[in-house]
């Protein structure tokens, strides 16, 4: 407990920037991640060419090297400057973190509507909905109920990869050990209070996660 109780200004802070990331970067992923989904069921080829492209890229790319590219590559091309803003890196973990994991709710989502029997997407083009209307309406609701355990560990995936941003200067939970080391602190004792509080985090999705497939188990 020591180690803890003596370093509140790190775990405090730490954590609660790692949950602040990971609530903007887990917000742009699902609604990127839906639109990503809806154009590779497009029945437009262009559309569905552009969705297969971007999931093909981003899945197969590292995560640390999309990180470098937002992070260093957008100011040495001169599309940005860190002095206007100090808190750039932060933001550019929310890009990288939105971008990558949007590819994977991408392909969750995908994987969802097509669990939605072709019978129901007929349906609602025989009563003339639109391709819109008949997702937003009818296959995306029950798609939703389909993946719910699967995107619920793409966002525990997302969690745990907010530890990267600690080697692009963006201040959070990775960074502690680092600073515990340099006030001589025990870091397996350190590594271990993150790591519950990694698990604390997790344990909410996973309650909500087994709440929702209770309560549509039942719906259905």
């Amino acid at each position: 407990m020591d180690v803890l109780l003596d370093n509140l200004d790190l775990y405090g802070p730490g954590f609660l920037d790692t949950v602040e990331l990971f609530l903007l970067s887990g917000t742009g992923a699902l609604v990127l991640g839906v639109v990503l989904a809806m154009l590779r069921v497009s029945p437009v080829p262009v559309l569905r060419a552009a969705g297969a492209t971007y999931v093909t890229i981003v899945r197969n790319t590292p995560l640390t090297l999309v990180f470098f590219f937002f992070a260093f590559a957008f100011p040495l091309l001169g599309i940005v400057n860190t002095r206007d803003f100090g808190s750039y890196y932060f933001v550019a973990a929310v890009i990288a973190l939105t971008l990558y994991t949007a590819a994977f709710v991408c392909e969750v989502m995908r994987a969802g509507i097509n669990t939605v029997p072709v019978g129901q997407a007929e349906a609602s083009r025989a009563l003339g909905l639109t391709f819109g209307q008949m997702l937003g309406s009818v296959v995306l609701p029950q798609a939703l109920r389909a993946v719910v355990p699967p995107m619920v560990s793409t966002l525990n995936a997302l969690l745990k990869n907010t530890t990267i941003a600690a080697g692009f200067s963006v201040f959070q939970a990775g960074s502690i050990s680092l600073n515990l080391a340099e006030r001589g602190e025990d870091q397996l004792v350190g590594l271990a209070w993150v790591a519950l509080f990694f698990v604390v985090l997790v344990i909410p999705m996973t309650l909500l996660q087994r709440s929702l497939e209770k309560r549509w188990s039942i719906a259905r």
